[in-house]
């Protein structure tokens, strides 16, 4: 290897390496080819994808699943470009990535050499991720970056977590390396609530009448789940979540309420609708979440009073007013309120005084889907496809949906017990994440298992996660809820315009879909068929303990998930 132990793509790797990075996720390009070679002696794994999307979406499901810092390589040009949609899924999501790009070599830059991106400036290739990055740095001397590498993890893991852009040129990875590699950033500590401010909070709570928490992804991402379940048991609140904050509380908790907004239930709507105050941890009231922040259906802030705390300032009083606002990490912010809680109030606060009858009009809520998840019809009920697959999966075991049924029907009906193991696209709800994340999922999670729900639109449209999955040894799980339609695109379009028009697979006039079980068989992973309801069970036994990656296709009856709240878009059709 000679002197090329020593270049800076040594450097990076060798950095990657300290910074405890298992894995970095990828496609080859010319101009990454130093890199590789240094990752070919590490002992990081290097995944090669067969698109730059699918290794996107591997690091945020690696990152989301294992609570740790996910790794991208991309070439320039249509390598970053073919990356963008994951990463700023990612972002939405605020799921921590680094992503180390290649770019023309410095002496090139702006001649339009091949693959440069220049329309409106020179070498503006990683121009293209600014708007979903939380900092990009463009590389062109090798001084710059034993200063850079530390900045750029500690930013990506800090605050509220995201991606960030190291676009290095690419005889800059041939250079020789200035010095040793920088060591890992120093954890940075996050910030807290004060005392008086719990204590202020704390009084606005036990004085609370209809007191409800809200649960964000913030509290999944912080590891806030204990301090939210003690905080919870004390109030005697009830608990709702938005859908990235599913899992945050185990769905049998006692207080659990369930997911509120569009896709929501009509009681946790209403329950939060009510509510004189609100406890919002670490969410960012997504529009669906949040019935488009219409009053009559999800929250009503005003009169309802919302104590809000993020980690992220911009958020906070954004969608609604706030009578009290704290920049905090959930898990630090949870647990001063609660000392709080315990100093004011030792026996715990009253409770929500209605407490007793959402406790039983939640259980007569579940009572009701027990009819179709036991339904035996062909296609397959998708409440059914939900059961079985609660009943295969253990507590611990890893679910990732994509969009459509699978994501707003889980986040509505499927229950959840424990925290990283309910991974949805949320913010960009990018149509083609699940197929690829639930890969990154097993790696980070090897000993679970890890199974995907998604459509047939989304499978089918990059089925080469498959090869990526039998290439690396990967035994995920994929239940293809097949409809032979964008379904929740077509149910929309067939409420408004009465014609599902461009939504649906046709051929020759008739539904028409690829065999997915063939053709995983085709590319060597095992792939079954589901002709009768009571098939679903045991497909999803045996591909359990088989440990090897399976597609199990599974007709559908295309029946919209209920919806109890309001999304805009639907006043907009009726115009």
């Amino acid at each position: 290897m000679g002197t090329k132990q020593h270049n800076v793509a040594h450097q990076i790797v060798r950095f990657l390496e300290g910074a405890g990075t298992e894995y970095v996720f990828g496609l080859c390009g010319h101009t990454v080819i130093a890199l590789l070679d240094a990752l070919a002696d590490s002992r990081m794994r290097f995944v090669m994808t067969r698109h730059e999307q699918i290794a996107a979406h591997m690091a945020e499901g690696y990152a989301r699943a294992s609570g740790r810092c996910g790794v991208l390589m991309t070439h320039l040009g249509p390598g970053l470009t073919n990356a963008a949609t994951g990463v700023a899924n990612a972002a939405l999501d605020s799921i921590p990535l680094l992503v180390v790009a290649g770019d023309v070599p410095g002496y090139f830059h702006g001649r339009h050499p091949h693959q440069e991106i220049q329309y409106h400036t020179d070498g503006d290739q990683w121009e293209v991720f600014r708007p979903f990055v939380k900092r990009a740095w463009r590389v062109t001397d090798p001084r710059g970056l034993s200063r850079i590498l530390p900045r750029a993890y500690s930013l990506a893991t800090s605050g509220r977590p995201g991606p960030v852009l190291v676009n290095v040129a690419m005889d800059v990875f041939s250079m020789p390396a200035e010095g040793p590699p920088p060591p890992p950033p120093a954890p940075m500590a996050p910030p807290g609530l004060d005392p008086d401010t719990a204590r202020a909070i704390a009084a606005r709570l036990l004085a609370a009448r209809r007191p409800v928490i809200y649960a964000g992804g913030g509290v999944v991402s912080s590891g806030a789940s204990d301090e939210l379940r003690l905080v919870a048991e004390h109030l005697r609140s009830p608990v709702a979540y938005s859908l990235m904050g599913k899992g945050a509380l185990p769905d049998d908790h006692p207080l659990i309420l369930g997911m509120t907004g569009f896709w929501g239930t009509e009681l946790t709507n209403r329950v939060t609708r009510e509510a004189d105050l609100i406890l919002a941890i670490g969410t960012r009231f997504a529009e669906a979440d949040s019935s488009s922040w219409d009053p009559r259906f999800t929250f009503a802030i005003p009169p309802t009073e919302l104590i809000h705390l993020d980690i992220d300032p911009q958020e906070i009083g954004r969608s609604f007013p706030v009578a009290v606002g704290a920049v905090t990490d959930a898990r630090a912010g949870l647990r001063a309120i609660l000392s709080a809680l315990r100093e004011m109030s030792a026996g715990g606060g009253d409770g929500h005084a209605g407490l007793a009858d959402i406790q039983s009009a939640r259980q007569a809520w579940l009572a009701g889907l027990e009819g179709p998840s036991r339904s035996s019809s062909t296609p397959l009920a998708p409440q059914r496809i939900l059961a079985d697959i609660r009943a295969a999966l253990p507590r611990e075991g890893v679910l990732v949906t994509d969009v459509g049924w699978n994501k707003n029907g889980v986040g509505q009906q499927f229950p959840v017990y424990l925290p990283r193991t309910h991974l949805p696209p949320g913010g960009l709800a990018t149509m083609g994440y699940g197929p690829a994340a639930v890969l990154g999922a097993k790696l980070a999670r090897p000993g679970v298992p890890c199974l995907a729900m998604v459509g047939d639109g989304a499978f089918s449209a990059n089925p080469s996660v498959l090869a990526t999955a039998v290439e690396q040894g990967i035994g995920a799980i994929w239940v293809v809820m097949n409809n032979s339609a964008h379904g929740t695109i077509a149910g929309l379009m067939g409420a408004h315009y009465g014609r599902t028009f461009g939504c649906e697979f046709r051929c020759a006039g008739q539904p028409y879909s690829p065999d997915f079980a063939a053709l995983a068989r085709a590319y060597g992973a095992d792939g079954v068929r589901i002709e009768r309801a009571d098939d679903l069970g045991p497909a999803l036994a045996a591909a359990i303990g088989s440990g090897r990656p399976t597609v199990i296709d599974v007709p559908m009856v295309n029946d919209p998930v209920p919806t109890a709240g309001h999304w805009d878009i639907n006043d907009i059709y009726r115009w």
